[in-house]
């Protein structure tokens, strides 16, 4: 494809005393991404020596926020700072390697009615397997739970070109997500009221409801070393995760489905959260699953409240199978397991 140029399109690394992780990887993408797009580091407060780690950088864009506005918030506030057709989201953990920009650019100028698209993302401590965090794309199943091409609840597979094909999905990883900002605007950016967790799956929902389409695009690969702000045993992650599943789910599903969900999904999440007492500190995340439920009964009325800016509520795009049930009751670990006549393009 021709060079759209640095100016079309702005990588923003979000920042939080993450001076490790820029020292470790901001070299790398500096060097990968400067023919393609400008540089950004949005720093969220940070006490650390983050901006001196930035400053070897001189064609690096500091961008300071003044204090820690989370994940979301702290993303809004610097898109609307910076002025760039493409804006790609991508955590300070993330390895790059060339080529990554060229394909998922080359991707969006080609398909209009795309709003955003994600790289493979690959575990960067097992790089064999895919990451947590996003694979190669995200679903969600019909009562809201988020799944991967790659990774379904605790078991994540190893990459063996399985799921190379280009393929439309329910949500993009924010660990590494390109976004026409346009669209990221018109549908309100990330909730920020949700602080961390989940709020690309929020934002990518609203997406498909306004008629876009999203896609993972693998010849791309990064690699994510994942838990760099809170760690995968985090009881606070629990607590943001069933708060902010909750909620997105009180702000996207339609009124019809919304109904019976919710109560359903509160009794799954109470039956799931007993697996934490086969761990050491489980009761801490058992208090977190009792902590986001009320935490999410007492934000209900301000939800509810922002469906009138969502044009219309879709759900005709969600996987049509309980997601618990064909994993714990029917051993379906893989994504080719749940969808073995999903077509591949």
């Amino acid at each position: 494809m021709t060079n759209p140029g640095p100016s079309k399109t702005a990588v923003v690394i979000l920042n939080y005393n993450g001076a490790h992780w820029l020292q470790a990887f901001l070299a790398v993408v500096v060097e990968h991404s400067r023919d393609w797009a400008s540089v950004w580091v949005a720093d969220n407060g940070s006490t650390d020596s983050s901006k001196e780690q930035v400053n070897a950088f001189p064609e690096v864009h500091w961008l300071d926020l003044g204090q820690n506005y989370g994940f979301a918030e702290g993303y809004n506030r610097a898109i609307a700072h910076i002025q760039a057709e493409y804006i790609v989201l991508l955590n300070s953990d993330v390895e790059i390697k060339s080529p990554w920009l060229e394909p998922l650019l080359e991707f969006m100028e080609s398909n209009p009615d795309y709003a955003a698209c994600q790289p493979k993302i690959k575990a960067q401590l097992e790089p064999s397997h895919f990451e947590y965090a996003g694979a190669s794309g995200g679903f969600i199943d019909a009562v809201g739970f988020p799944y991967c091409r790659g990774r379904v609840f605790y078991t994540t597979e190893k990459d063996e070109g399985q799921y190379d094909s280009r393929m439309d999905i329910h949500w993009a990883s924010g660990c590494c997500l390109l976004i026409r900002r346009k669209a990221y605007i018109q549908v309100g950016g990330l909730d920020g009221d949700f602080f961390a967790h989940m709020e690309e799956i929020d934002l990518c929902w609203r997406l498909l409801s306004s008629n876009y389409q999203i896609a993972a695009i693998p010849e791309s690969v990064v690699y994510h070393v994942g838990g760099g702000t809170l760690s995968q045993g985090s009881p606070k992650k629990t607590y943001l995760n069933v708060r902010n599943n909750l909620l997105m789910l009180a702000k996207n599903m339609p009124a019809s489905r919304l109904a019976w969900i919710i109560p359903f999904r509160l009794v799954l999440d109470g039956i799931g959260s007993l697996r934490f007492l086969k761990e050491k500190g489980g009761f801490r995340h058992i208090l977190a699953v009792v902590e986001g439920h009320w935490a999410f009964y007492f934000r209900l009325s301000t939800t509810l409240k922002k469906r009138k800016n969502i044009a219309q509520k879709k759900a005709d795009f969600l996987s049509p199978f309980l997601l618990v049930q064909r994993y714990f009751l029917m051993g379906q670990k893989t994504f080719a397991q749940l969808h073995p006549t999903k077509k591949i393009d």
